[in-house]
């Protein structure tokens, strides 16, 4: 008898004890740290804007404005935050 007694309240205990934890660990991945910031630098001449930008398959099309050129768009991959074309106007 005593056995199991001892059996209950050390399960008792584990459950206590695994609810914690698993109350703990679903706090800190809802709340608290923001992914960091991405920095991509598009290497665009002064006075360069962003129009608009849009997803296009697995990159994102960034359609530029003004620096002295024509408008322009860049495809850049989010995953590595570089520029991986650019495509100009075509002029009649």
């Amino acid at each position: 008898m005593r056995a199991l007694q001892a059996a209950v309240i050390v399960m008792g205990v584990l459950i206590v004890v695994g609810t914690v934890a698993l109350a703990v660990a679903i706090a800190n991945r809802l709340g608290g740290r923001a992914a960091p910031p991405a920095v991509a630098t598009l290497a665009e001449p002064e006075g360069s804007r962003i129009v608009t930008i849009a997803g296009a398959g697995d990159r994102l099309a960034v359609h530029v404005a003004g620096g002295g050129r024509p408008d322009r768009i860049l495809l850049v991959d989010p995953a590595t935050h570089r520029v991986v074309g650019r495509i100009f106007p075509v002029e009649p």
